[in-house]
């Protein structure tokens, strides 16, 4: 790929330190080593309180609203929440209300979860892929799912979530290059009008 990929990384964590955003930071890491890529990192840990507040998307502070337009004009999402209740964050939702329904068509998505126990791994299936089949976007293969005792201090330490993190970023490459090749009309079309 010799296009620089433009991607919007969304970490729906409220909390900081936040074992999320340190899986999203990792799965960035990976990416970028693979393929020339220009991120964008939203944290719901900065801004929850300015989306939390809005009931519409002209009434969006600034932060907010720049953080809508970075999730609808990339080419790639990377999406990390932890499982909060059985799904994703209240406010992680809450930002993609905001979010134009046709703006991801087409749109390759990367999705990732933390949670205690390997109890909640399906949340990633269950809960965040039928979130991004409404906008007729495409989540891509492998999800990557992380548990508590995958991080020390909060830094990803267990060889096989780096293996997992290795393994989803290579099994999304080759969609990844199909956006090099594809024209842009394609990619705005719905997904199963691209088979």
């Amino acid at each position: 790929m010799t296009k620089v990929l433009n991607v919007t990384a969304i970490a729906g964590s409220l909390q900081q330190p936040s074992r999320t955003e340190a899986l999203l930071d990792a799965i960035i890491g990976e990416l970028q080593a693979a393929i020339p890529a220009r991120v964008r990192t939203v944290k719901l840990s900065e801004i929850g309180p300015q989306v939390g507040g809005a009931m519409q998307r002209a009434h969006l502070p600034a932060d907010a609203f720049a953080a809508v337009q970075a999730i609808e004009e990339a080419d790639l999402l990377i999406v990390a929440s932890p499982v909060y209740r059985a799904s994703y964050t209240g406010l992680l939702k809450h930002l993609f209300d905001f979010v134009g329904r046709e703006a991801l068509v087409g749109r390759p998505v990367l999705l990732a979860a933390t949670g205690g126990t390997e109890r909640h791994m399906l949340m990633i299936d269950h809960q965040l892929r039928p979130l991004f089949a409404f906008f007729d976007a495409v989540p891509l293969p492998l999800g990557i799912y992380a548990t508590e005792g995958d991080f020390i201090d909060f830094r990803p330490a267990s060889p096989a979530l780096v293996e997992r993190i290795a393994r989803a970023v290579d099994a999304a490459l080759p969609w990844l290059n199909r956006l090099e090749a594809a024209q842009p009309a394609i990619l705005r079309q719905p997904f199963l009008a691209q088979l």
